[in-house]
């Protein structure tokens, strides 16, 4: 462990080298690159240093308490070595979490992706009820969700909706949202009283900055057209919809939810910019060869992470084994206790790696 910490403080030396050197100041991607790694490591450093302080001051009374001949200074020596040493193990376990490699993009914005999935016209209402939980946990923390896409029923439910969340942390916070959540509960349509399973498919993406993905004008076809709401009645009359296809790979995005067609492309564009950075990021890691699918799985009604139970009153995630008896408190965004288990999983499994 001390080995790594000692190179990863001799690496924020190195980055703070490279951020003063002249030639840097002409590449605006590659700085921002080297601040960003630079911003992830330093706490770490500063956590290394602290550590050090602690150690020689631990070193200096245990001296003092060896040479010392005054009572009151042996007694004073003794309280400081009892807790500087609870001080550093409680650092040397703070340094471990530290040491745990982080993902890149736990501090970034996100698109987050929620799709009706089994169950018809249930399923879209709770697909519905699903973005505003996440929309009211969003708010919650003080962060953004901005629309990009959205394809309603005409009963009030959610076909499918894609949404910017900006915030600090977000996808380190709703990355483990991702998969499928099943829903139970007797339909306000249904006069038998049966319980009914839906699904709602759930896919997190970290928001591509211009400089993790490069798109090249010639690389696109962008096609305009009119908007059309449900029932294909026509909502705008002007060639405001935009459908960009990134001609390489094949990936078509389209958005029509703004009545400016440069607005439209913008938010095309956001959505094409994080599937592609997606894309980068599967071939990176070969075991996980397609992330996108391997999120939302198929929407069948016998794959979840989690259970929204309505008679019952319960939510569970099945990857933690935490039940929860708020099902309402849950919908009105308090996803806290599952993130939380999720997240220290996480960390228990890497620090075994």
């Amino acid at each position: 462990m001390w080995d790594k910490l000692e190179a990863l403080v001799e690496r924020v030396q190195e980055l703070e080298r490279t951020l003063t050197d002249p030639a840097m100041m002409g590449n605006q991607r590659e700085m921002q690159r080297v601040g960003k790694e630079l911003s992830d490591l330093r706490p770490i450093s500063e956590m290394h240093a602290r550590y050090r302080r602690t150690e020689r001051e631990l070193e200096e009374n245990l001296e003092m308490q060896e040479t010392e001949t005054d009572p009151e200074m042996k007694a004073m020596a003794r309280e400081e070595i009892q807790r500087l040493t609870e001080e550093k193990e409680r650092m040397e376990r703070e340094i471990r979490l530290l040491l745990i490699p982080r993902d890149p993009n736990d501090e970034k914005n996100i698109l987050i992706e929620i799709r009706a999935g089994a169950g018809g016209e249930e399923a879209s209402l709770f697909a519905a009820e699903l973005f505003r939980a996440y929309s009211m946990y969003a708010d919650g923390k003080g962060w953004k969700v901005e629309v990009l896409a959205r394809s309603e029923t005409g009963l009030g439910g959610i076909r499918e909706v894609i949404a910017m969340i900006e915030g600090k942390g977000a996808y380190s916070r709703l990355k483990f949202e991702k998969g499928v959540h099943r829903v139970q509960r007797v339909p306000a349509t249904e006069a038998g009283g049966r319980i009914h399973t839906s699904t709602v498919t759930v896919a997190v993406m970290p928001e591509a900055e211009e400089y993790d993905v490069q798109i090249h004008p010639e690389d696109l076809r962008i096609d305009v057209f009119r908007s059309s709401g449900p029932g294909g009645q026509s909502v705008n009359t002007t060639d405001s919809a935009v459908r960009i296809t990134h001609v390489p790979t094949g990936l078509v995005v389209q958005c029509q939810d703004e009545k400016s067609q440069l607005k439209n492309k913008t938010k095309a564009l956001k959505i094409l910019r994080s599937r592609l950075y997606e894309a980068e990021m599967e071939k990176r890691n070969a075991e996980r060869a397609d992330l996108r699918r391997s999120q939302v799985g198929t929407g069948d009604r016998s794959e979840r992470i989690r259970t929204y139970n309505f008679p019952q009153n319960r939510v569970t995630d099945h990857r933690v084994g935490l039940t929860v008896h708020q099902l309402g408190s849950v919908l009105a965004g308090g996803f806290e206790p599952f993130i939380d288990a999720l997240t220290a999983q996480a960390q228990v499994e890497a620090l075994r790696k």
